[in-house]
């Protein structure tokens, strides 16, 4: 997995980017839901045309950041010939060239462009997650499989129980973060009384982004909100 900027940290960045390590490890083997390895397995062999001499990758991705983020990015699902191909989150397609793009601006990612998991993108300060870890058909996952991958999204939110701020992308991030933790408060996954922010954005999918529904001005403010409230 790539952890951002880790490498060599001390005490508990370190303690933190093992158990992610080993999350990390445990979602890539993960074959709960029939329904879901079987398509990501068949994407991962017809491919898109213009992916024709790619390996896609072709398993449940994921989480990517730093392991000290501060801010916990959340979205829905890898797209089919995004980051089930690419195998890092938001890699690959439109929605990722929005955010990292975002993202670079706001000084949370030292490039604005993500291409490939091994291309040495490093995030600063942000660790980007989805409810779902694989690519569903048509980005829709059944009630089932959002509740076999829930445990992954649950460990991750507990591991950075001290983080101030979520920025969930779509409404389907923001009822999945919203319903962890008793009473489906999303400052009760193990976070006791500390404060915590949940800012929700459109998803940066082509369907927002072309409509205008989702402006660049409007992602930025997201982003600039989220970096304030960090701090």
């Amino acid at each position: 997995m790539e952890t951002g900027t880790a490498d060599g940290a001390p005490g508990g960045r370190s303690r933190r980017a093992a158990a992610l390590g080993r999350l990390s490890r445990e979602v890539t083997r993960c074959r709960r839901c029939p329904r879901l390895v079987g398509w990501r397995e068949e994407v991962a062999r017809r491919k898109r045309a213009a992916y024709a001499d790619h390996e896609y990758w072709g398993r449940p991705v994921p989480g990517f950041g730093d392991p000290e983020a501060m801010i916990l990015v959340v979205g829905l699902a890898p797209g089919a010939h995004g980051a089930n191909r690419t195998g890092r989150m938001f890699t690959g397609d439109r929605s990722g060239e929005w955010l990292y793009r975002a993202l670079f601006r706001a000084r949370l990612a030292d490039r604005p462009d993500s291409i490939w998991r091994g291309d040495g993108l490093r995030l600063d300060g942000a660790y980007i997650t989805a409810a779902v870890r694989c690519a569903p058909p048509a980005n829709k996952p059944t009630r089932d499989e959002r509740g076999a991958c829930r445990p992954f999204l649950e460990r991750e939110m507990e591991l950075f129980a001290d983080v101030p701020v979520i920025v969930t992308l779509g409404g389907f991030a923001f009822a999945s973060v919203l319903g962890i933790g008793p009473g489906g408060q999303p400052d009760s996954a193990g976070r006791g009384c500390e404060p915590l922010t949940v800012l929700a954005s459109y998803h940066p999918s082509q369907q927002n982004t072309f409509t205008g529904r989702l402006t660049e001005e409007m992602f930025d403010a997201v982003w600039s909100r989220a970096v304030e409230l960090s701090r």
